[in-house]
């Protein structure tokens, strides 16, 4: 079983200026519910309960949001408003947080690397929040098939979907042999290549499920792209001892990391949700 989930959380959100100035990216509202709910609840779905998160300074606010907050519970106490804290409440009750600060911003690969104390020596999920992904009808989260990817492979697993080839240089992008239907086995993975570059079309977002040898490969990792620390670098290592799926994951992904994505996901949330 992986029962522990990490959330790096500590990026600027510099495209969602001048909103998170004072608010973290993660804390922005999809209709009634910040971005990193919608990520917690999906992994709570998969059965993780282990909630761990990468943050930096200003980002408070998402260690309140995941913890009482008894001014306000006490003022909507028996009123019909009530019912709306519920959810976080129950999340809050049942499953664990912890939280740690990434002293400098020197990438995905680095941030994941300071969660390996709360992490520990078993698999775990890693989820980026401003990657909003919805279950189709009747379907689980993309946790949740993730999870038994792993269980039936017993390596680390990433999320990918097909992306257009305008776009293939905004993300890490794997090559491999496939194993059955929409289930790669990764031979290599190139961070943010030219389109002439790109290996394939399949590129990585932001699930991944990763086995615990994963820190000793990012702490003999270098600077890569931008100089930072990649995770893609440091999964290329396990991927060259076959020890990498790329899973092709079933339901919607937005990116909201983006402005055409956040209203992109926030009408589709309301649509879908709320009429």
């Amino acid at each position: 079983m992986v029962r522990k989930c990490l959330f790096p959380v500590a990026g600027y959100g510099t495209r969602f200026l001048p909103a998170t100035k004072a608010v973290p990216k993660e804390m922005l509202p999809l209709v009634n519910k910040p971005l990193v709910q919608y990520g917690v609840e999906e992994a709570v779905e998969a059965g993780m309960s282990f909630m761990g998160f990468i943050t930096g300074r200003n980002k408070g606010s998402i260690e309140d949001h995941f913890d009482k907050a008894f001014e306000v519970e006490t003022a909507i106490a028996g009123s019909s408003k009530e019912k709306l804290i519920e959810p976080v409440r129950a999340l809050i009750e049942e499953n664990e947080f912890a939280f740690k600060r990434q002293n400098e911003m020197k990438g995905l690969g680095h941030a994941i690397h300071c969660g390996e104390v709360m992490m520990g020596d078993e698999a775990f999920g890693v989820v980026l929040a401003d990657d909003l992904c919805i279950a189709d009808d009747n379907d689980e989260g993309v946790m949740a098939q993730m999870v038994k990817i792993h269980e039936k492979y017993g390596c680390s697993v990433v999320a990918v979907q097909e992306v257009p080839e305008e776009n293939i240089h905004k993300y890490g992008v794997i090559a491999g042999e496939q194993e059955e239907d929409g289930v790669y086995r990764v031979s290599d993975m190139v961070e943010k290549p030219a389109r002439e570059d790109a290996p394939s079309n399949l590129a990585i977002i932001g699930r991944y499920i990763l086995t615990a040898d994963i820190f000793p490969k990012i702490a003999e990792t270098g600077a890569g792209v931008n100089g930072e620390i990649q995770i893609t670098d440091a999964l290329l290592k396990q991927a060259k001892e076959g020890k990498v799926i790329a899973y092709k994951f079933r339901g919607k992904r937005f990116d909201c990391g983006s402005l055409d994505g956040f209203v992109e996901a926030t009408n589709y949330v309301y649509e879908r949700f709320f009429k």
